[in-house]
Order: structure tokens, then sequence, then C-alpha cells
């Protein structure tokens, strides 16, 4: 539900922004355009931040939970928008929920799940963008001919919020956590009934290591990120969300509905749905993968078959082609990019960064990872019209796939295969400089 309301504010803008410029009287002014659909982006920065420290004192339930208050307040304080201030309070107050979820979702799944199943549910995150996204597409078609309609798709966004914050509450806390804040008898009771009572004394001991050697995250602080290794996972996390940034998924996700207009496929909403679904069929690929081939080879095989795309896109714009052949290649291209991302540069990017970081400072890595992320976002969307006016497409496109392949080199070297192993045993091998053994 959560990442399903993030592909939702992903995608909700993308046809009404028209209809709410011209009600909201900024009709003509791209610059405030782009602001409504980018202060999300700052709230998302902010709120990512705020995650770990958050969780760190209140535990993953009730922050989620709490983080449904700015997303429900926010959705409907924009539907209710009778001027610019107040739609822009509104998509950052949502922005600001998306930051902590996007967060707090892959690591409440990496702390719960069965080790066996640990990346496959974690894939459940990709999988609900995606429906979010097509879901908002669906919603969006009336808009073209009510120019009210997007009050009622900002509404809309509110229900999951209150899914979410009702869910929880029937939704256990992580046991790791309850472990870390002295509530043992707690801890046992959920580890019984999510992995069964005959993994309550092993979990207990790889739970009492990793406290023994890290100590408790709530005392935590984040200059502790300056120290290893907190630093390194720091720095991994961080750059991993720079290379996926800049290989370019947002920019060619922006560009495809002039990709697809090129083929005469006139209707942005129709070229939208086509990626989208491109995207869901990578998500569900991945959902049957991610356990069986691990993290490592997906990412890289991700990246390799991006770059692979960007330069078919490339040869086909570039080439002295037949010009229906070229376009025919330019959407075939974009597909690919689109699928292959999906694979692995999507959703293994923010499953692995839990896994490799330390049981104390998991939260606040992930919350710095994610603020890199979105202000990579942001510089993407702000700069990419820009270049591609400036040194055109076939440009721009190769320096996204020689991204793309600077991504797979930094996967092989620094990012170890996690498959198989649990969080405790991923952590412990690095303090002692032991290779994780698959399993």
């Amino acid at each position: 539900m959560s990442n399903f309301l993030f592909g939702y504010h992903i995608g909700v803008m993308n046809g009404p922004i028209v209809s709410i410029a011209h009600e909201l009287e900024f009709s003509g002014n791209s610059l405030l355009e782009g602001l409504v659909v980018s202060i999300f982006i700052v709230g998302a920065f902010i709120g990512s931040l705020c995650s770990g420290s958050l969780v760190d004192k209140l535990g993953y339930r009730r922050t989620l939970q709490i983080s449904t208050i700015p997303l429900i307040v926010g959705a409907v304080l924009s539907a209710q928008a009778h001027s610019l201030q107040e739609i822009l309070l509104g998509r950052l107050l949502v922005g600001l929920g998306i930051g902590v979820d996007t967060v707090l979702v892959p690591i409440y799944i990496s702390e719960v799940a069965p080790t066996k199943y640990r990346g496959s549910l974690g894939a459940l995150c990709q999988i609900g963008t995606c429906l979010g996204i097509i879901a908002s597409l669906f919603l969006g078609i009336p808009s073209e001919s009510d120019p009210h309609w997007w009050r009622t798709m900002l509404y809309i966004a509110s229900v999951p919020g209150f899914i979410v914050a009702l869910g929880m509450q029937f939704a256990v806390d992580s046991p790791r956590w309850l472990c870390k804040v002295g509530r043992w008898n707690e801890a046992e009771n959920v580890i019984g009934r999510l992995w069964g009572n005959s993994e309550v004394e092993k979990s207990f001991e790889e739970f009492q290591s990793v406290i023994k050697y890290d100590g408790s995250d709530v005392d935590s602080s984040w200059l502790e990120l300056l120290l290893e290794p907190h630093s390194a996972a720091a720095f991994i996390g961080g750059a991993l969300f720079v290379l996926q940034q800049f290989a370019g998924i947002n920019a060619v996700l922006y560009f495809s509905s002039l990709t697809f207009k090129d083929v005469g496929i006139t209707s942005s909403a129709l070229a939208s749905l086509f990626v989208g679904l491109t995207n869901f069929a990578g998500a569900l690929l991945t959902l049957n993968l991610i356990d069986k081939q691990g993290r490592q080879k997906l990412l890289i095989g991700s990246y390799l078959g991006m770059a692979a795309s960007m330069f078919l896109v490339v040869f086909a714009i570039s080439s002295p082609l037949d010009e229906q052949l070229s376009h025919n290649l330019s959407i075939l291209g974009t597909l690919m990019y689109i699928f292959t991302f999906a694979i692995g540069a999507g959703p293994v990017t923010g499953l692995v960064i839990p896994e490799f970081s330390s049981s104390r400072m998991r939260g606040k890595i992930m919350g710095f990872s994610f603020s890199v992320h979105w202000v990579c976002n942001f510089f993407v969307g702000l700069f990419f019209l820009e270049l591609i006016h400036k040194y055109g497409i076939a440009a721009v496109y190769s320096t996204f796939g020689g991204v793309s392949l600077l991504s797979a080199v930094f996967v092989k070297l620094f990012i170890n295969e996690t498959k198989g192993c649990s969080l405790e045993e991923i952590e412990l091998s690095q303090s002692t400089n032991i290779s994780v053994k698959e399993k």
C-alpha cells in the first residue's frame, strides 16, 4: 500500500496538471507547474532524513502509522486547494510521508521476512509502485474531459493512507527492533508467529551476537556514518542511488511519451500505460528470480541491459535508417530499458542496502541513501530538457548508457551476494571480513 501510494503520486499529476494550473490561475507558468510536481521531492528528501531517527525511537509499526498523517492530510489539502500555496503545502506534506515510507518499508520487510523469501517479499515494493502508477493513469483518463476531476483523484490518494494506518495496527513490529529495545518476550512471540517456534533460539543467539558486537541502535548518532564500517555502507548505498538516477530512468520515463508520438501513439495516457505495463512485467520477473539468481547477478544484468537499450536508441536516431524503422527501434530500446531497469536496478537497489547495513545504523544508512536518491532525482529532472536542447538526445542517452556500464562495474566490485543469508550472518561476516557464503 505504501509503495502503491508512492507510484500513484508519481503519476497523479501527469494528466491533470494543465487543469490544476488553469483553475488555480498559474496556467502558462511552466516554472510554477514544475514546482507543483517537484515540491513533492523536497518533502521526500526531508522525510527520508527524519525516518532513521524516528524508527530508532518508535519502531517500524508506529512510525509507518505516523507517516500516514502527512499522507492523508496532504492529499485532502491538495484536493481542496483553492490557491497555489495550498496545493504546494499539500504536495510537500505528501512528499514528507512518502520520504519516510520509501526508506522504512524495504527495511521493515527485510527485518520481518523469513531469510528464504526476503528478496521476493522485498520486490513487492516495486510491484506496488508499478500498480500505483498504472492506477493513476487509469483514474486520470476522465481528467481529459472533466477539468475538475483532479480533485477526485487527490481525494482517492488519501485512501491507501487510511489502509496503512489501520493495517499496521494488526501487523507485528520487527523482532530485531524489539530485541534492541529489550522487549525479548514480545520478540519471541513475533518470531514464533513469523518464522516458526523452531527458529526462536537460533534467532535470539544471532540477535545477541550482533547487539553485543554493534550495540543497540536506540542511542545511535548520525555522526557514526563517518566511522567504519558504517561509512562504507553509507558510501555504497549513496553511490548505488547516484548511479541509478544518473543512468537516466526518470528522464527516459519522461521522454518516452515523445518517443511514442513519433510512431503515431499520440495519447500520452496510452504511452504511459505501455511503459507502466512493461515496468510491471519486469517487477513480476524479479519476484521469481531474486532469491534464485541473487542480488548481484540481477543488478549487473539489469545495468548491462539498460546500457544496451540506450545504445540501441542512440543507433536508431543517429544512423541513416528508414524513418519508420528508426522510430520502431527507438520504441524497442525504450521498452527494453524500462524492462531491464525493473528487473534489477529498480527493485534490488532499495532491497540490498538494508542487507549490507549494520543493525545499529540500518535506518540512518537507508535514510541517507534515499536522501541522495531524491537530490539526484531532482537535478536530473531539472536539467534533463536543457541538456537535450544543448547537446541532443543521442549525446544524453549515450551518457546514460555509459553510466549504466559504470554501474555494472561498481556492483561487481562492491556488492557481495547476500541471498540465503540472515541479516545477522551478513553483518557478522562483514565485521570479521569473512565472505558470506550463499545458501
